[in-house]
């Protein structure tokens, strides 16, 4: 028996006790080439952008330098679709974005720097600027993939963007599969049919196909395989790995057998130590920068309402040590006795907080205070924690005494790293999540750390405060 089912309605067709049967070439009309060439065309205009604001920037500081004499070099931006194409990044469906950022960011990195060896080896090397290329290869390692994912936004739920993918799977993992991909369109897996058997699968007339072993016998899970791999061109098997790390696996050939190389990005010192740069730099300059919003927010928190400008709160992090959290003051003074109050008057009030340790209408918020958790603007003092040591722009949420025993045996892999003034959570959803959720995106974060993760988080930081969706 097959259950097959178009997207949208993929979950209500799960649902149903006599599963919807349409071919998949009805609902989507896959077009690899048009998206390869979009994002493409994307890259370009982000490429010739990010040159001309470096030359037309420069040229204020300098008066010799004219941008007619870069116009010779523009045939060198078609260099560089040709070392994403080579990286896999065309039309890249079904990378993790954090691992397209890294490609992105190595393959531009060569270009420029084998085109700055050979302009630089040129009989007019002098009449090129060294900052002119050292601008334009900072403003394309952030233009490009801001262009991607500007388009990603735009053409994502098209019916002709991405591959459409057969999913073969029991049925409650076909439906987590299905609501996950529904859920990151910009992926391009397009859960276009699901079945329980490999061979009706290829009624669904697609190219690629997810293969779920989890819930599988080994012998089963095999056979499905090998009817899988005979029947599509591209197989995608999701093993029962479960709580294992998903970025930076690579597979390894162990004497025949399928090994999994997970690279242990926490136990390398120059990671940890780009980490700690990182943090350093980036803190600094907000900090500089956001000088005159910290005094005008302490101003207004002061004049609103009385009691102090800062807020500390004991909260755990790396090794398990106890620190202290600074944020600007977003309640009544005294807001520990007003939340008892306020608690045993409601009882509703009381399971919302026993579940959550959250209130959506926190009646102890002052008016400055609800604006300051709208746009986030109440964690600014926590980049002291994370100048001290004591906290990094992106991990895990601090987290106080009574929330290790939600975390379980999972409270050792927490401890592992410093807690972040921002992460998965809070760019995936905040406040709107589960308690289990957030434990999850920190569990996830902690198991697939790395450099190239926090980059990716801190840019989509600056779109989840726009947003502010989830915070209260």
């Amino acid at each position: 028996m097959s259950l097959l089912h178009p997207n949208p309605i993929a979950r209500v067709a799960l649902q149903r006790e006599r599963p919807v049967a349409v071919p998949a070439r009805t609902v989507y009309a896959a077009r690899p080439w048009l998206c390869a060439g979009i994002i493409a065309a994307g890259d370009v205009a982000a490429l010739g952008f990010a040159a001309a604001v470096s030359i037309l920037g420069w040229r204020h500081f300098t008066e010799l330098l004219s941008p007619h004499f870069y116009l010779r070099l523009w045939p060198a931006l078609l260099l560089f679709p040709a070392a994403y194409a080579l990286a896999g990044l065309y039309p890249g469906f079904g990378r993790s974005p954090v691992e397209e950022l890294r490609k992105l960011s190595a393959s531009t990195s060569m270009v420029y720097a084998a085109l700055a060896v050979t302009v630089f080896l040129m009989k007019d090397a002098p009449a090129y600027s060294r900052a002119v290329f050292l601008l334009g290869w900072a403003q394309t390692l952030a233009l490009v993939p801001l262009a991607r994912g500007a388009i990603r936004a735009a053409f994502a739920r098209k019916r002709w963007w991405g591959y459409p993918v057969a999913i073969v799977a029991e049925a409650r993992a076909a439906a987590r599969i299905v609501e996950t991909l529904d859920g990151q369109p910009g992926l391009g897996l397009k859960p276009a049919a699901v079945f329980n058997d490999p061979e009706r699968a290829q009624q669904a007339r697609v190219r690629h196909v997810i293969l779920d072993m989890a819930e599988m016998p080994r012998h089963v899970a095999l056979s499905f395989f090998n009817h899988c791999s005979d029947l599509f061109p591209n197989v995608i098997v999701l093993p029962d790995l479960a709580g294992f790390s998903s970025l930076w696996v690579e597979a390894r050939d162990v004497s025949g057998m399928l090994g999994l190389e997970v690279h242990q990005r926490l136990l390398r010192p120059g990671s940890r130590m780009v980490k700690r740069a990182l943090d350093a730099a980036f803190t600094i300059a907000i900090g500089i920068a956001a000088l005159p919003l910290i005094a005008a927010i302490a101003a207004a928190i002061k004049l609103s309402s009385p009691g102090p400008v800062l807020y500390g709160h004991k909260r755990y992090g790396r090794g398990g040590d106890a620190f202290i959290a600074w944020k600007f003051r977003t309640m009544v003074a005294n807001a520990s006795e007003a939340l008892e109050e306020y608690l045993d008057a409601d009882p509703e009030l009381r399971k919302e907080w026993l579940r959550s340790q959250k209130l959506h209408d926190d009646p102890r918020i002052t008016r400055v205070g609800r604006l300051l958790r709208r746009t986030s603007l109440d964690e600014l003092p926590q980049l002291w924690n994370v100048l001290t040591g004591e906290m990094s722009l992106v991990g895990p949420r601090p987290i106080i005494a009574a929330e290790i025993a939600r975390y379980g045996g999972d409270f050792a892999l927490y401890k592992k790293v410093r807690p972040g003034l921002t992460g998965m959570w809070q760019v995936s959803g905040r406040n709107l999540l589960s308690y289990q959720q957030r434990i999850a995106f920190d569990l996830y974060y902690v198991r697939n750390w790395s450099p190239w993760l926090d980059l990716y988080i801190l840019a989509r930081t600056v779109t989840a405060v726009l947003r502010a969706r989830g915070a209260y």
